[in-house]
């Protein structure tokens, strides 16, 4: 008998699904955090195993995903053509995400009234951050793309240098033609076995938001972000807006709801939240659209080029932690002095992909531009960092799952229909339900 493939999976009781049980560990490690502070610093080794156990499966993934996609491209002008549309799309919203930034910071002037003393700041405590930035510039940026060899980009984990390995090889897969198809074959193959090895890995997800989310709170303590909550709950609502509100209105004029998306991605979403990086949910974020009806080429050009260069959180960050501290100093800023902050910040953006302390290292880059307001000065948010980082990893991570289902719809490549029925709620589909390069096109 032939099985419908759009046919929801039955569904798992509560306690089985991940998102339920990583809710739970993220509850419990703030417990522990909380009430037994030593103790939650000491399971830090915890959220670092997972984290080092998904960067383990990350490059091969994407490897795997990019070159397979390509190569069954067969048109090499589609490639161009997503390529091209899907940077259009990130740097349109980038740039968006900076200004927003930029236009809440001079509404809510949330560092107004500290009125702290630029000498008085201990710059030792971001010296490391501050030696990091000098890293950010456009040729260093556009030189650390090559790597020294093709095996050292997989063996350095970088994800640029992977993406750059894996386009010029699904290229020359394509260029070939029909004597790799015998390569392709394999590497589809080998695509299957190590996606069942992300579900491997993922069953491991609550113990690794147990830990982290335990040193976090142990660590830095929930009241330690009361002398900046200003600055922190000004963040947070403008990155609700932004999901919310922009992207919410992408969504709609797309033919999706960003609360349905949301809820579809909810254990991914909740991964990166006890994590504090969206690394942790990238492979997995990669199988589920492919699931929810984007065709497998579109994902794996969009979803791994997005980590470095469609980073909205971290953008909202940059502008609004800048002014911030030059408010807090009390430095004044012309319009000229703000717009070439933005400018700056949106190429030292580039490259950030979504680990914890990269938005950090990029405000630092960004500051270094403006002699004017004090490097120094990000001492005053080193408490609160970590809190942000969350934020900025859920917001990087949703802007990345919508840009990948937008590109897809204007490549029509996406299967409308199994988006629908992924973003029900009415269970995963099952995997045989795949979005191929052939997927259904959108209306």
């Amino acid at each position: 008998m032939r099985i419908d493939s759009t046919m929801p999976a039955p569904r798992k009781g509560l306690h089985r699904q991940l998102y339920a049980q990583v809710l739970v560990a993220i509850v419990l490690g703030a417990a522990i955090g909380h009430f037994w502070p030593q103790i939650g610093e000491s399971l830090k080794p915890l959220g670092d195993a997972f984290i080092k156990l998904v960067k383990m499966v990350i490059a091969p993934v994407i490897f795997l995903t990019v070159v397979t996609g390509i190569a069954g491209m067969r048109d090499l002008d589609k490639v161009g053509r997503v390529a091209a549309k899907a940077f259009t799309y990130f740097f349109f919203f980038s740039t968006l995400a900076l200004i927003l930034g930029m236009v809440v910071a001079n509404l809510v002037h949330p560092g107004a009234g500290m009125n702290i003393d630029p000498a008085s700041l201990d710059a030792g405590k971001v010296a490391s951050y501050a030696s990091k930035a000098h890293d950010q510039s456009i040729v260093g940026f556009l030189m650390h793309i090559i790597p020294d060899t093709v095996v050292s980009a997989f063996a350095d984990g970088e994800i640029l240098q992977v993406l750059f390995v894996s386009i010029l090889f699904g290229l020359s897969l394509a260029m070939v033609g029909e004597p790799a198809k015998p390569v392709v074959d394999f590497l589809e193959s080998v695509a299957q076995a190590f996606f069942k090895l992300v579900h491997i890995v993922m069953q491991a997800a609550p113990i690794g938001a147990f830990g982290a989310f335990a040193f976090t709170i142990g660590k830095f303590g929930l009241g330690s972000i009361a002398n900046l909550a200003g600055l922190v709950a000004t963040f947070y609502l403008t990155s609700f807006l932004f999901v919310v509100v922009v992207l919410g209105l992408v969504a709609s004029a797309n033919g999706f709801s960003i609360f349905r998306l949301i809820r579809y991605l909810r254990a991914e979403i909740l991964l990166v939240l006890g994590t504090s990086s969206s690394e942790a949910a990238l492979p997995s974020l990669i199988e589920k659209l492919e699931k929810a009806g984007c065709a497998k080429s579109v994902v794996g050009l969009v979803v791994p080029t997005g980590y470095s260069f469609n980073l909205d959180g971290t953008n909202i960050y940059m502008t609004l932690a800048a002014l911030f501290i030059a408010q807090a100093c009390n430095v004044p800023l012309t319009i000229g002095d703000q717009l070439l902050l933005l400018g700056v910040a949106m190429i030292s953006s580039k490259g950030a992909a979504g680990v914890t302390g990269a938005g950090f290292i990029t405000l630092a880059a960004t500051l270094s531009v403006v002699p004017s307001v004090p490097v120094a000065g990000m001492a005053l948010i080193l408490g609160v960092d970590r809190f942000m980082s969350e934020c900025r990893a859920l917001t990087n991570f949703i802007g990345n799952a919508v840009a990948t289902v937008v590109v897809s719809r204007w490549e029509k490549a996406l299967d409308t229909e199994q988006l629908k029925i992924a973003l029900s709620g009415s269970g995963d589909v099952l995997p045989s339900a795949q979005a191929g390069p052939d997927a259904a096109p959108a209306p």
